[in-house]
């Protein structure tokens, strides 16, 4: 996963549930927490999010995540970014489809060549 392409999932975990915890976060990534925290971080220095203690909460370590403004300007463009390289992607991708489908005559199974149904 790019960098680009972590900060655009974590912006948009955050924007959809700002409550998750850092270990919530790394468990939906697969990452360790001290990753998550490292990418979290990151935002932080770049002004996209800011966290906040909840005030009555009863682990006083709990934080809220929020987008700055300047951090959903930032989602929006490297949702627009993400966007362009997968249609680019789904464009190769249905192009070398129809090439193997003209390679197999236009069958379009999953039957090997010869071989009957």
């Amino acid at each position: 996963m790019s960098n680009d392409e972590t900060g655009l999932k974590l912006l948009r975990l955050l924007e959809a549930n700002p409550k998750a915890s850092q270990r919530d976060l790394a468990s939906e990534f697969g990452f360790s927490v001290g990753k998550v925290n490292y990418c979290l971080r990151a935002l932080m220095h770049k002004g996209w999010i800011k966290a906040k203690r909840f005030r009555n909460s009863h682990n006083k370590l709990a934080y809220r995540y929020l987008l700055t403004p300047r951090g959903i300007e930032q989602k929006a463009v490297l949702t627009a970014r993400f966007l362009r390289i997968k249609m680019r992607e789904y464009e190769t991708l249905r192009t070398e489809i129809e090439q193997l489908r003209r390679e197999v005559g236009g069958r379009g199974d999953d039957a090997p060549p010869g071989a009957s149904r």
